[in-house]
């Protein structure tokens, strides 16, 4: 007999007829109006865009459907009365008018919490503020290469909540979860991964306390039968271990451990039991970096439940990275040029900055989040041959690094841009052979660019015009 998921028949009965508001005309929320025309819910539909600044196939989809649009910066003034109302991750749940509506009882929620609450079979979600995507990817593919129908959605893949009466109990389902779509969340993974947490999208979050705690929510619902995986070495997450539910298991490159995951000189071991296992030389992989170790070790600690260990190494030996981090574009005249565009903050530039042992040329600045760049000069200073930069930040990087070299009486060129043209020239100019060009921002994108993918992509293409 074919499996029936009982909640989402539920949900499906509950939702006819009820009125649905959809905030958010992004990604994860799109297949939510096709879903909810089809379910009878009267629908509307929430956006700070303007009607021009929206896709005209959506615009048309919504006309068609007679679904009622509240466009535009006031557009949730128009939220009452509503039965459930779906959230986009960047509508966070302190918005007073949010807040109105769940004190009236309105159920707010989101696409990804939705999903949490019905799917039927087990959940591996990962969080950090770096490393998110590559840990995220790597669990997929070590689930879905050995023997499991794997689905893989949250910040990547494609939103799963319109997939849910595909899913069988048989199955898994990998998440990667943000700080906006974790924060008011009563629901937490059977696995959760926490691969660091350090200062970011305080621009958004009214304080680190919000953004810590949105984080947390990742395992505050877990029962005892559940995993949590941390970082032993990130204070932050280190601590996570005392208010856990569930199993801990930690994993470390900077400290010894007598039960969890460690990389010690370069080789990754497994220890239990006062015992110290050899599971892998990090030379054997394509990944490079120790935060790439790092993520190595939360993937093979998350899936050790479902895969046996042997096969997750082989599966990881034969992965190459992930689009924008730390992305090798292509070697000119013995300069290997790469792409990291997905570095929005210090401590992932920093990271990058540690993977190579070679001389940088290093291209950075962004949007501003209001961060504190004074942890980037000193590697930069220790590492960097050439600093080129651009954008919001490029004058609070360029202040920190100066009080950095005065202070350790050192010299670098730094070069100002307008562009990101700008600094490839310059940086074809300036290196040499033998030398790494990295771009690696350490900021937002949004000043100039969609999305980091955006930025990633017209900086491979004006490499590959070189």
């Amino acid at each position: 007999m074919d499996f029936i998921n009982e909640r989402l028949v539920e949900f499906e009965n509950y939702i006819k007829g009820r009125k649905v508001a959809i905030i958010g005309l992004g990604v994860s929320n799109l297949p939510l109006i096709d879903y909810m025309n089809e379910k009878d819910a009267i629908t509307t539909i929430f956006d700070d865009r303007t009607k021009e600044k929206i896709d005209s196939n959506i615009i048309k989809k919504i006309e068609n459907y007679n679904m009622q649009a509240f466009l535009g910066e006031n557009s949730l003034e128009n939220l009452k009365g509503f039965d459930i109302i779906f959230r986009s991750p960047s509508c966070l749940p302190t918005k007073p008018e949010l807040v109105a509506e769940s004190e009236r009882g309105a159920i707010v929620t989101s696409e990804i919490e939705m999903l949490m609450k019905m799917c039927p079979c087990k959940i591996i979600g990962v969080t950090g503020s770096d490393g998110k995507t590559t840990t995220t990817t790597l669990i997929y593919k070590i689930i879905s290469e050995n023997g499991y129908k794997c689905y893989v959605g949250g910040n990547i893949g494609t939103p799963l909540f319109t997939k849910l009466n595909e899913i069988t109990p048989e199955d898994v389902v990998v998440l990667e979860l943000s700080s906006f779509q974790l924060m008011g969340m009563d629901v937490s993974p059977n696995v959760a991964v926490i691969t660091n947490i350090t200062p970011n999208h305080l621009n958004i979050h009214s304080s680190l306390e919000e953004y810590i705690d949105a984080k947390k929510n990742i395992f505050k619902y877990q029962n005892e039968n559940d995993l949590l995986v941390l970082n032993y070495d990130n204070e932050v997450t280190n601590k996570c271990g005392e208010e856990a539910i569930g199993k801990v298991v930690y994993f470390t490159s900077k400290n010894k451990i007598e039960d969890g995951w460690m990389i010690d000189d370069g080789i990754i071991k497994e220890c239990a039991d006062k015992l110290r296992k050899h599971i892998a030389n990090t030379k054997e992989f394509k990944l490079r970096g120790m935060h790439n170790y790092e993520n190595i070790c939360a993937a093979l600690a998350a899936t050790k439940q479902f895969v046996d260990t042997k096969q997750a190494v082989k599966t990881i030996m034969n992965f190459n990275g992930v689009e924008h981090r730390l992305e090798l574009i292509r070697e000119i005249d013995g300069v290997k040029w790469y792409n990291d565009s997905v570095s929005s903050s210090p401590t992932r530039t920093i990271a990058g900055l540690n993977s190579y042992d070679e001389e940088i040329i290093l291209i950075a600045g962004g949007y501003d989040k209001n961060l504190d760049y004074t942890p980037i000069a000193k590697p930069i200073v220790e590492k960097v041959k050439g600093l080129i930069l651009l954008g919001d930040t490029s004058t609070k990087i360029f202040n920190a690094v100066k009080a950095e070299l005065e202070k350790q009486n050192k010299n670098i060129p730094i070069y100002m841009c307008e562009d990101l043209k700008q600094t490839v020239t310059i940086a074809k100019k300036i290196a040499k052979p033998g030398q790494v060009v990295l771009f690696s921002p350490a900021s937002a994108s949004f000043d100039l660019f969609k999305n980091f993918a955006d930025r990633g992509e017209k900086f491979k293409k004006l490499v590959n015009e070189l």
